[in-house]
């Protein structure tokens, strides 16, 4: 018999829910701004040097929240200069967001936005059926790489866009997560859904030592309260159990074997510690910088 289980992309109403549920109860938002506060500065440190123009690939913007901080500080760094920041994003929605936060956002003079309502590969092949080949002086891919279909060829792609002296930076949860212990166990127990991949920071480093391409990695700690998931019932618990595995209502259609199994290895400190009356999932993210 068929399970009944269905991948939570298939209902991006609940998908969107149960991904603001969970920026609410981990400290992801946090850690990345913290690390464009404090360590970007010299990662940007020499991408213009010597231009009158400095031109920004965003794959995957979403919202544009992030975006808007590391063009801050592209700008401390080069104040006056003319940034060219070209944002790839699939969703409509997320797309109109951004645009609301740039219209809410003062000293964007010299920034000149511009948007393409597509997915990386769609941007990929529309180039090379233009036969254009754009370089850029910093591209960065932030949590976006789940969702493409082959993560290898689209890190070799925009590499290969790169200026002499550009970077690409990409953030993916680390290879020490929580996520990598779950996904190695139980992602061929979840629906598959091929609008989905688990690829963490040990799967990229793989890849850029196959393919011989220098990198800096950078670990971010980070958590998310997950005690609501052991209170049955609990509604917020069962959105960030839908997160977790990206199963929609995973807990009405997970087999009662397997919850019992994901349950158990959710309190296990493979993937989480108990603080002060909490369960909390090792949330850790990796920032790699990339050499052209």
């Amino acid at each position: 018999m068929a399970s009944p289980m269905r991948s939570l992309f298939t209902d991006p109403d609940r998908y969107l829910q149960s991904f603001r549920l969970f920026l609410k109860n981990s400290t992801e938002h946090q850690c990345i701004q913290e690390f464009m506060e404090r360590q970007l500065p010299a990662v940007v440190e020499s991408i213009g040097n010597g231009k009158s123009a400095i031109n920004i690939l965003s794959v995957g913007g979403g919202a544009g929240e992030i975006d808007l901080l590391i063009l801050s500080k592209v700008q401390a760094r080069y104040p006056g200069v003319a940034i060219n920041n070209h944002v790839i994003e699939p969703s409509a929605d997320q797309i109109f967001k951004y645009k609301e936060n740039v219209a809410a956002t003062s000293n964007l003079e010299n920034v000149k936005f511009t948007w393409h309502e597509e997915t990386a590969y769609e941007y990929e092949s529309r180039m090379n059926e233009e036969k254009k080949s754009e370089k850029w002086d910093f591209i960065h891919m932030i949590q976006m790489l789940y969702y493409v279909k082959d993560v290898s060829a689209t890190i070799r792609y925009f590499h290969s866009l790169l200026e002499e002296q550009a970077k690409l930076l990409i953030i993916v949860v680390s290879g020490t997560s929580g996520w990598e212990t779950l996904w190695k166990k139980y992602w061929s127990s979840f629906p598959s859904d091929d609008l989905c991949c688990c690829v963490s920071s040990a799967d990229i480093k793989r890849i850029l030592d196959s393919a011989g391409l220098k990198c800096q990695l950078h670990e971010l700690p980070s958590h998310m309260d997950i005690t609501s998931c052991f209170i049955e019932g609990n509604k917020d618990g069962e959105m960030l159990l839908d997160f977790l595995t990206e199963t929609c209502e995973f807990s009405k259609t997970a087999s009662p074997e397997l919850k019992y199994q994901v349950m158990e290895e959710l309190r296990k400190p493979e993937c989480s510690q108990e603080r002060d009356g909490k369960v909390l999932f090792n949330n850790n993210m990796s920032v790699i910088v990339i050499e052209p």
